[in-house]
């Protein structure tokens, strides 16, 4: 779907840094909250806000992991711009080229070699102003050993803004690292979305990413590709979705398995409520042994459009590569079902939304897991 860009204003919307978060506003905290940021930063290991075009907040608590704005992090540290733009090229498409040419900031998180963090990283990317346009570059380095959970929450001030955001993300997981990477949308319905991400995994590593918007946003568009290039190395990818009436998402994975021993998993939970979801997966594997598996799941509500596009791509004899896909209506066996154990019928139809919603995500603290049970809550109620 087109994105004209020329309707948001990309300078002049800088915001003062924030000295303390407990001084935001309190619509701003609930904003953060229902992305997954804690204000008030309880059991974290560190916390980046960036508002519009800069940076407001950021601080470690924890000295295995240094996190930074990303334009100090590179006057800083040399050899860091060999990673900046390395998995993604400034020309791969017109918002690429944006977020290098008129670049916002971001952050560097950079976990240090055998540090195991006790606590998650959390990060939040808000937008203040109406029509406003974000630009932000982040990059991750996860080094050898070393094992971390970050949580990066996106998110508007207000529902009801207009805004563009594009977000570069570049993800490093060292050998025998493990990087847990839980991204919340708190989006709204005018607000028009472009990440663009990519990671390398190197021998032995781990990454679980999980990927949750449960809010209406105008449209969505992103395709995260990872390469898992060191032998032994393993991904898994989650993702729980929800189309609102209005809502288009073009979301999915790709996934190439360069190495022997590894394997993936990309599994997607979606409903369309109205809205238009389509739900891609990509493996290819390159070397044998290796295994990759596909899955989606999708939930049709008031005329809404989920269409799965799976794609297994075998280069080397041995591979193991598999898909399924179901997509359909409330099951009317299991509506009755319920309804003869004493619930209505919309009462019936909530409890089985809520269990296809809820699904265990790799790693989620207690704390978000509430607030995501209370966005599951509100968004059955705007499907009945």
């Amino acid at each position: 779907m087109k994105v004209d860009l020329s309707k948001y204003e990309f300078t002049g919307h800088n915001s003062p840094e924030v000295e303390d978060l407990a001084r935001l506003d309190n619509n701003e905290k609930k904003s953060m909250r229902m992305a997954g940021f804690d204000a008030n930063e309880q059991n974290r290991s560190a916390s980046f806000v960036q508002i519009d075009h800069n940076h407001a907040f950021c601080k470690s608590y924890d000295p295995g992991v240094e996190i930074l704005p990303i334009g100090l992090a590179m006057k800083i540290y040399e050899g860091l711009a060999d990673y900046q733009w390395k998995l993604l090229k400034p020309g791969k498409d017109e918002f690429t080229r944006m977020a290098s040419e008129n670049p916002h900031g971001g952050y560097v998180i950079r976990v240090k070699k055998g540090a195991r963090l006790n606590n998650p990283i959390q990060s939040c990317l808000m937008m203040h102003g109406e029509d406003v346009g974000q630009n932000v570059h982040n990059i991750i380095i996860i080094e050898e050993g070393a094992e971390a959970h970050i949580l990066s929450g996106c998110t508007t001030s207000q529902a009801d803004q207009s805004a563009a955001h594009i977000g570069i993300s570049e993800y490093y997981i060292e050998k025998n690292a493990r990087l847990t990477f839980t991204m919340v949308h708190n989006w709204g319905e005018h607000v028009e979305v472009r990440p663009r991400s990519a990671g390398e995994v190197d021998a032995g590593g781990v990454f679980l990413s999980n990927y949750i918007s449960l809010k209406p946003v105008k449209n969505l568009q992103m395709y995260p590709s990872v390469a898992m290039k060191g032998a032994g190395s393993v991904s898994r990818f989650n993702s729980v979705i929800v189309a609102t009436e209005g809502s288009f998402m073009d979301v999915g994975n790709k996934v190439i398995l360069d190495a022997p021993e590894t394997r993936t998993e990309i599994i997607s939970h979606a409903i369309a409520s109205g809205g238009h979801i389509i739900a891609r997966g990509h493996i290819q594997a390159n070397c044998a042994p290796s295994k990759g598996h596909l899955e989606c799941q999708g939930l049709l509500l008031k005329n809404g459009i989920i269409q799965a596009i799976p794609e297994l791509d075998g280069r080397a004899e041995g591979v193991e590569l598999s898909h399924e896909a179901a997509v359909g209506k409330l099951a009317k066996e299991e509506l009755e079902y319920l309804m003869i154990r004493g619930l209505d019928e919309q009462a019936a139809g909530s409890a089985i939304i809520r269990g296809f919603l809820n699904i265990d995500i790799m790693g989620l603290p207690s704390e978000l897991q509430s607030e995501i049970d209370k966005a599951i809550a509100e968004t059955e109620k705007s499907m009945f």
